[in-house]
């Protein structure tokens, strides 16, 4: 004896319910892949920005306080035009280093035992620095910047190392990473920096 297996069709409005699962399915796909090649060409150009234009740096150590603290998250600008008085980042070795550029190639420097700065016979306003010190120091002075080089120094002038010392130097232009503008980490202090 066979039985007899019967088979039932489904109703229109399962048929259509169906059809609108599948339709929802198809348009969820095409939206994922959307947004996913979104997200992976926006982050490439931010890595590219960042990379080539606008490095984002946290800061290490304390040879930049009062006016940086570690921990704190800043973006410079990538740039061989610095001034005296700006913020630079450069390269020694694999690291990256953040000082305050002092004087430029030609220039000349002398720094008192007090630990007050004169660049070319002026003695300098430096109202970023809470105390002065001569530092960690085996030049002598007083000292010409050598050509197509930067005299940079640290804020806290008692703990930094910088071209005051022979372990760095002055900075070739090869070495800057570029000019400190923004601080955008703590947010209590987001701005820009001078």
């Amino acid at each position: 004896m066979k039985k007899e297996v019967r088979k039932t069709v489904p109703a229109i409005e399962q048929l259509q319910a169906e059809l609108k699962r599948e339709k929802y399915k198809f348009h969820y796909k095409r939206v994922m892949k959307s947004t996913l090649f979104t997200l992976i060409v926006v982050a490439a150009f931010a890595i590219l920005v960042a990379t080539l234009w606008l490095p984002v740096l946290q800061i290490y150590g304390t040879s930049m306080t009062p006016t940086l603290d570690e921990g704190e998250i800043v973006i410079s600008i990538k740039s061989q035009d610095f001034s005296q008085g700006d913020l630079a980042a450069f390269y020694i070795g694999n690291k990256i280093l953040v000082k305050r550029v002092i004087a430029q190639a030609g220039d000349m420097v002398n720094i008192l035992d007090d630990g007050t700065v004169i660049v070319n016979g002026r003695e300098l306003d430096e109202p970023y620095v809470s105390e002065k010190a001569l530092g960690e120091c085996d030049l002598e002075f007083p000292y010409q910047v050598p050509e197509s080089r930067y005299f940079l120094m640290g804020d806290h002038r008692a703990t930094s190392v910088d071209s005051r010392s022979s372990m760095v130097g002055c900075i070739a232009n090869e070495q800057l990473v570029g000019k400190i503008v923004f601080r955008v980490w703590p947010f209590t202090e987001f701005g820009v920096l001078k």
